[in-house]
C-alpha cells in the first residue's frame, strides 16, 4: 500500500513538473482557420497584422512569462506582420479548399494510368474493349502502380560497374558505408533514391520489387497514425539486404503524394515547437512522425520532453500513439539490430519523407537511444524541406558529421520543396548537413545551401522559367543521349509543360533525383566534357 501510494505521488509530481515545463515551452502555430478573406486582404493591402492567424504560449497562459525578453517579443510581433505568414495561410487555404477535388483527381488519374498500363496502352485498351477482355485495375494489388511510379517507371537498381543484385557479399561491400574522405557511397545513394521512390507504392508493390527485383529481404510496411490529421497518413517500409545475418537495414519514409492536400499543407506549414537544448522543430513533421498534436500541446511535451516515456495513464491507454511511425519503426529496428549483430541501418526519403528521415535519428538522439545511433550508417534525403532552426542544425552536426559525414542532403536544381519553410529573419528555418546540389546539367556541387534559397525571388524568376523550358527540351532528347532507361514518357513530359509555369513543382519530381544520382558528375569531372 505504501509503495502504491509513493508511486501515485511520484506520478502526480512528474505530471506537475511536466505541466510546469510545458508552460515554459515556446511554440508558434499558424492557424489558417482563424481568419477569413477580409483578414487576408487587410494584411496584404493595408499592412495589417497577421496575429489573428497565430497562436503562441503567450495566448494560452498569460500568467507565465514565455518570451524571455523584449527581443523575443519583438520577434513574435515581427512574425505577425510578415508577408511569409500570409503566403503560408493563403497556400494552405487554397489547398484545403481544393483538397477533395485533388483527392478525386488523384484516384481517377491513378485508375486511368493503371488501366492503360495493364491493357498495353491506349491501342491495347481499345482492342481489349472490343474483345471484352479489359483488365480492370485493383487498388492495393501488386500491379497497381502510383502516379509517381508512372512518372518514372524504373525499378531496378543501377548496376553499371557493380555486381549483380543477388551477389550479396559484393553488394554489401559496396553498400557498406562512406569512404574515408567522407564522400557519399554512390551505390548506397542509388539504393536510397530508388527506395525513396518506391515508398510511394502500396505494400504489395514494395514487397514485389524488393524481393524479386532487388533480391533483398522485405521486412514490413507500416501505415502510421497522425493524431492531428486523425488518420493513417504516414507510410514507411523496412528492408534488409538478406533474411539472416543481414549487414544492412534500410528504412524509407513516403514523401508528399501529388494529390494529397494534407501532405502539401504540411509542407507549407511554418508552425514550430521548441525543444530545450535541441532547437525549434517543424510541428507538422513532428505530427507526421506521430509525436504529438498541436490541438493538445501537452502531447508534444509528453513525447518530446519525457524521453519518449508515457507519463500519464491517458498516454498508456491511448493505443493510437503506439501506431505512430516513430514508435513502430523504433520497435522494429531494435528487434532487427538485436537479431543481426553486424547490421547497420540507413534512413531515407523524398520530400516529406526526407524530412521524416532526418527527424527520426533526431528524436532518437533526443531520447538518448545511444546504442541505436552507434549503428547508424547514414541518412540520405532527396528534395528535403527544412525541419528546424540553426540551433537544431548545430546539435545534429555534432552527431552526424564527426568523425565522418553520415547525413547527405541531395537537392536538384530549382526544386521548390528544399526552399521551404522560409529561411528569413522571421522564421530562421535553416538547412544543415552535407548538401549535394545538382544543376539541370546534372553537375554536382557540394555546398552548405542551395542557390536561390527562398525560391520566390523576382531576381531569379526569368532564369527559373527559362531553365524549365530547357528541362522540357531535355526530356525530348535524354533517351537518345543517355540511353533508353532515361527516356521520359508522356506523363513526365506533361509535368515538364506544367513546370514551364510552375518550375519549382516539376523540379521536385523523383525522376530528377534518380537521374542526378546516376548521371551526376562533379565539378572537377564536368570540365572534361
Amino acid at each position: 500500500m505504501i509503495m502504491a501510494g509513493n508511486s501515485s505521488s511520484m506520478s502526480v509530481e512528474d505530471d506537475d513538473a511536466l505541466l510546469l515545463q510545458s508552460r515554459r515551452r515556446r511554440y508558434l502555430i499558424v492557424r489558417p482557420e482563424k481568419g477569413g478573406i477580409w483578414d487576408l486582404l487587410g494584411s496584404a493591402l493595408w499592412g495589417g497584422e497577421a496575429c489573428k492567424f497565430l497562436e503562441t504560449n503567450d495566448h494560452i497562459d498569460h500568467q507565465v512569462e514565455v518570451l524571455d525578453d523584449a527581443a523575443d517579443r519583438d520577434e513574435v510581433y515581427r512574425t505577425a506582420s510578415s508577408w511569409v505568414i500570409l503566403v503560408s495561410v493563403i497556400a494552405r487555404k487554397i489547398i484545403s479548399t481544393v483538397g477533395k477535388p485533388m483527392e478525386y483527381t488523384g484516384y481517377a488519374l491513378d485508375f486511368f494510368l493503371n488501366l492503360l498500363s495493364l491493357n498495353g496502352g491506349l491501342s491495347g485498351l481499345l482492342l481489349n474493349f472490343l474483345l471484352g477482355k479489359v483488365v480492370i485495375p485493383e487498388r492495393g494489388s501488386a500491379t497497381f502502380i502510383s502516379t509517381i511510379g508512372h512518372l518514372d517507371g524504373r525499378i531496378d537498381l543501377y548496376n553499371k560497374g557493380s555486381p549483380a543484385p543477388d551477389d550479396h557479399d559484393q553488394l554489401v561491400q559496396l553498400l557498406g558505408g562512406q569512404d574515408s574522405s567522407g564522400e557519399p557511397n554512390r551505390a548506397l545513394m542509388d539504393l536510397c533514391v530508388m527506395a525513396s521512390k518506391l515508398a510511394y507504392e502500396n505494400a504489395k508493390v514494395v514487397q514485389t520489387v524488393v524481393s524479386r527485383h532487388w533480391k533483398m529481404h522485405f521486412v514490413d510496411f507500416f501505415n502510421c497514425w497522425n493524431d492531428f490529421q486523425k488518420q493513417m497518413s504516414t507510410q514507411v517500409f523496412i528492408l534488409c539486404d538478406k533474411p539472416r545475418d543481414a549487414k544492412l537495414i534500410l528504412i524509407s519514409f513516403r514523401g508528399t503524394e501529388p494529390f494529397d492536400a494534407d501532405d502539401w499543407c504540411t509542407d507549407f506549414d511554418y508552425s514550430w515547437y521548441e525543444i530545450p537544448k535541441l532547437g525549434k522543430v517543424h510541428m507538422g513533421f513532428i505530427e507526421a512522425m506521430g509525436l504529438g498534436n498541436r490541438n493538445d500541446i501537452s502531447t508534444l511535451d509528453h513525447h518530446l520532453q519525457s524521453g519518449g516515456r508515457f507519463t500519464t495513464n491517458r498516454d498508456q491507454g491511448n493505443g493510437d500513439w503506439q501506431k505512430s511511425a516513430y514508435y513502430l519503426v523504433k520497435k522494429k529496428l531494435k528487434r532487427l539490430l538485436a537479431e543481426n549483430k553486424d547490421a547497420k541501418f540507413v534512413v531515407t526519403g523524398h520530400s516529406l519523407g526526407a524530412a521524416l528521415a532526418i527527424l527520426f535519428p533526431t528524436v532518437l538522439l533526443l531520447h538518448q537511444e545511444d546504442e541505436l545511433m552507434k549503428r547508424l550508417l547514414g541518412v540520405y534525403t532527396f528534395g528535403q524541406p527544412r525541419i528546424g532552426n540553426a540551433q537544431l542544425g548545430k546539435f545534429m552536426a555534432a552527431h552526424l558529421e564527426h568523425p565522418s559525414h553520415k547525413y547527405f542532403r541531395v537537392v536538384y536544381c530549382n526544386d521548390l520543396v528544399p526552399r521551404l519553410p522560409y529561411d528569413d529573419k522571421t522564421f530562421l528555418y535553416k538547412h544543415f548537413g552535407y548538401c549535394l546540389y545538382y544543376d539541370s546539367f546534372y553537375i554536382e556541387q557540394e555546398m552548405q545551401e542551395e542557390p536561390n534559397k527562398n525560391f520566390f525571388s523576382l531576381r531569379n524568376a526569368v532564369a527559373v522559367h527559362l531553365n524549365a523550358v530547357w528541362e522540357l527540351l531535355r526530356s525530348l532528347t535524354i533517351g537518345y543521349t543517355n540511353g533508353p532507361e532515361y527516356r521520359e514518357g508522356w506523363l513526365s513530359m506533361c509535368l515538364r509543360v506544367v513546370g514551364v509555369a510552375l518550375p519549382g513543382i516539376s523540379a521536385h519530381s523523383p525522376i530528377n533525383y534518380v537521374n542526378s544520382v546516376r548521371l551526376g558528375t562533379t565539378t572537377q569531372h564536368a570540365c572534361l566534357y
